[in-house]
């Protein structure tokens, strides 16, 4: 069933897809904004738009394969000309980001840094002025020990908790780590922050993007708010 929210998204995946050029190597991201862009880039595919897509997840990667997409990966290109990615926040004015609600935070991360611009999708909700106010920053984290690396990310300010799938266990990215979703509220120096858990010994990653997006398109009631950095 298509929702309103669903046709907004598709708008600013719409936005985003149309700024792609033939040649391009293009970051393909993850979690339900980013596949309506995906869908998107199959279509121009398919009317003759050549490209090659670096996916940030497995699933992305294999919605971008039934389509017919040409995929590649960094031992063929180390630098990615566009990334078209979701947020789960986006701070306005400086386009900082949490991330990673999907699950695919560190992928997403690598992409990003090897991406010449990341231009971000999102519907208006996305937009807040200032980060974690309505969502945790999931942090990526080795299994092993990952009790202590919690109590660790406790003495930052942080509510920990341990992401579960659907069966009721704990949530496995990609890489095969855990995910623990840091509550923090509203966060004063996201830089700071995004700092201090990386310091953090048994941290792989960070759902805190900071100063990694370039462009974000948001869909909002009355057309797509355009906001460049």
């Amino acid at each position: 069933m298509t929702t309103d929210r669903d046709a907004l998204k598709r708008e600013a995946a719409m936005a985003a897809v149309a700024m792609v050029q033939d040649g391009m190597v293009v970051g393909l991201g993850t979690g339900s904004t980013a596949a309506f862009a995906i869908d998107g880039l199959i279509a121009r595919v398919r009317d003759g738009l050549r490209i090659v897509g670096i996916p940030t997840s497995e699933r992305s990667a294999q919605q971008a394969r039934a389509g017919g997409l040409k995929l590649t990966d960094f031992s063929q290109h180390q630098k990615v000309d566009l990334t078209i990615d979701g947020a789960d926040e986006i701070a306005r004015g400086s386009l900082d980001l949490v991330k990673g609600l999907g699950g695919a935070l560190l992928r997403e991360k690598i992409v990003a840094a090897a991406s010449q611009r990341l231009v971000i999708i999102a519907d208006e909700p996305k937009l807040v002025p200032g980060l974690g106010g309505t969502v945790p920053v999931p942090v990526e984290v080795v299994t092993f020990g990952w009790e202590t690396t919690a109590k660790r990310l406790a003495r930052l300010g942080a509510n920990p908790v341990l992401r579960q799938a659907a069966d009721g266990q704990p949530f496995r990215s990609d890489g095969g780590n855990l995910i623990l979703d840091c509550h923090f509220g509203v966060i004063a120096d996201p830089a700071q922050l995004e700092r201090d858990i990386s310091g953090v010994i048994g941290v792989v990653e960070t759902g805190l993007f900071i100063g990694m997006a370039a462009t974000a398109l948001v869909a909002t009631a009355t057309g797509i708010l355009r906001l460049d950095r």
